[in-house]
């Protein structure tokens, strides 16, 4: 089965790279994890529609303009071959759930998940119930994920400060193949929202925009 579904999801993909400069119409969406536990999963609301605004213009996808929601433990998870999480509290996986994101994860879908201040205690005890065997291991700054469209020669940009600690990429490497990407202490979903919100400089929303279509890049060419 985790056969047919990676297959499944590697030609999926390569019909949609080959749609993005030809279809009229949107090829597929992304989707936001909603997880329980009590977690704000649904934090930074107009971050998701801004990164696939982004991409569309300068990556030359063909994304929906709105992102959809999917629940860890829902079949329709193997829909999307990009699912983003965030949040600031706790996060509980079932067993189902774990067993559930480990198949997707496995079978060629793809995780970012970006603390946005608080989840980091509580994401890395249940991610060890999807990958109990392996850790998250943080990526040398010359891997290709900083070096897709955009160039990030120092790792990930540092969008809001907390714990004057500098911001941090994690990665779950399963079979060679990067197929979670933590991004931490870089506040990545806040520099997607729209510049009211928080107020950022523009350039600090460009680079977290630009570090944003890099993720989406990579999940979506690394087969």
């Amino acid at each position: 089965m985790k056969k047919i579904f990676r297959l499944s999801i590697l030609l999926l993909s390569s019909i949609l790279i080959f749609n993005f400069s030809f279809a009229q119409q949107p090829s597929f969406k992304i989707a936001k994890l909603k997880y329980n536990g009590g977690g704000d999963w649904y934090a930074n609301k107009t971050s998701l529609p801004n990164l696939i605004k982004f991409c569309n213009q300068q990556l030359k996808l063909n994304l929906y303009q709105e992102e959809d929601v999917v629940e860890v433990g829902s079949p329709e998870l193997f829909s999307y071959p990009f699912v983003h999480m965030t949040g600031h509290g706790n996060v509980v996986f079932s067993r189902q759930e774990a067993e559930n994101l480990r198949t997707y994860l496995t079978g060629g879908g793809f995780l970012h998940i970006d603390d946005n201040y608080g989840m980091d205690k509580f994401i890395r005890l249940e991610m060890k119930k999807v990958f109990p065997e392996l850790d998250f291991i943080e990526l040398p700054f010359n891997h290709p994920i900083y070096h897709q469209k955009f160039e990030f020669n120092n790792g990930l940009p540092k969008i809001h400060e907390h714990d004057n600690k500098p911001p941090k990429g994690y990665g779950i490497i399963f079979e060679g193949k990067l197929v979670c990407f933590y991004t931490y202490e870089t506040d990545l979903g806040n520099g997607w929202e729209d510049q009211a919100i928080y107020n950022d400089p523009e350039e600090k929303r460009q680079k977290a925009l630009q570090m944003g279509a890099n993720i989406i890049s990579f999940a979506l060419t690394s087969f």
